[in-house]
Order: structure tokens, then sequence, then C-alpha cells
């Protein structure tokens, strides 16, 4: 398939706000982002990663409440010098108003991407995409495997650093390092 044009972010919000994405005639929510000037379709997401990002969501707003920084359930962020606009399962960024613009590179302190069907797309272009933005730290948490992939030191467009953390194994986000997620939290017995 190819690409008939190119969106510049600009052009996508000049599109949301006419609401040309509005729900569907049955109700149903267009499922997109801009990834690389192209509308993508995201992949659908099931039970599994439904309750493993509200895990995540809980677990991160109980650390905003002690920590300076704000939690974005599946919101867009942007990255205007490549003309994306993705969403991640889940963004901390630093505390202010994006009412006028989303939050960028500098913005952002932890994104987390809850991975089953997507997996090799969150490892590989969405981790290229992050790592051309500056994120310094990126979580993919790995459903097939029960693991998390830790990505850091971004430089030209990769993560030189890639750590994978499994059951019984504690991580530390980059910005806030006196915060730990217990990988059991997410894969573990007393899930709930």
């Amino acid at each position: 398939m190819s690409t008939i044009s190119r969106l510049k972010i600009g052009q996508y919000d000049r599109m949301i706000s006419a609401g040309v994405f509005a729900p569907l005639a049955d109700g149903r929510r267009h499922r997109i982002e801009l990834i690389d000037g192209e509308l993508r379709e995201m992949s659908p997401i099931g039970p599994i990663h439904e309750v493993l990002v509200d895990t995540l969501t809980e677990w991160s707003i109980q650390q905003a409440l002690r920590h300076t920084m704000r939690v974005r359930v599946q919101n867009s962020i942007g990255i205007p010098k490549l003309d994306t606009a993705p969403e991640p399962d889940i963004a901390w960024v630093i505390r202010k108003d994006y009412s006028s613009g989303r939050p960028q590179g500098t913005d952002i302190l932890l994104i987390i991407e809850v991975a089953d069907s997507s997996l090799e797309y969150d490892c590989g272009e969405k981790a290229e995409i992050y790592a051309a933005a500056a994120i310094a730290d990126y979580w993919v948490v790995n459903i097939p495997d029960d693991c998390v992939h830790v990505y850091g030191q971004p430089d030209r467009g990769r993560y030189r650093s890639l750590m994978t953390f499994s059951n019984g194994d504690d991580i530390h986000p980059l910005a806030f390092p006196d915060i730990t997620l217990p990988v059991s939290l997410l894969f573990g017995d007393q899930r709930t």
C-alpha cells in the first residue's frame, strides 16, 4: 500500500477540530494515530491489555500524588519534526497546561506501551520514534512473555540501552529513581 499524501501535525489537528474523526454512525470511535505523516489504525485492545493499563494508571496516579508530574492515559504526544502524534498507553509528563499543544519530547518523563499483538511495532518502529524524540525512558509491557522491556539512552533515533525485567524484579523510572514498579504487580498472582 502506498501513501497518497502526508499530513503535518497542524493539518491533523484541523481535521480533528473539524470533526473528521467524529464517532461513526454505529457509535464506534476511530482508533487512529498520526505516525510519520500517515493516519494509522491502532491495534484493538483486549481484556488483558485493558487490565494492565488500568493497573499502570492506578500505580502512576499514586506516584503523581507524591511527585510533580501529570499522568496521561492513551492521550497523544507531539513529535512535530516527524509529523507524528502517537497515543501511548501511559505518559508521565511535566505538570503544566497542554491545552494549546501536546507534550513534546522535553516534557515527557516516561512513556509506557502495553503490547500484545503490537509487540513488534512497539519494540521496533515506536521505539525508534520515541528515541528520535529524545524520550529518555520508554517501557514496553510485553504481555506474551510476562516481562517489561526498558529502553534508555536515546541516540540518533535508536535506544542504546535495553533491559528486560520479569517477575521478582523492580523497575525504577529514570526521572524518579525513588519510585518502584514491582513487575509482579503486572504479572504476579496478586494482580487484581
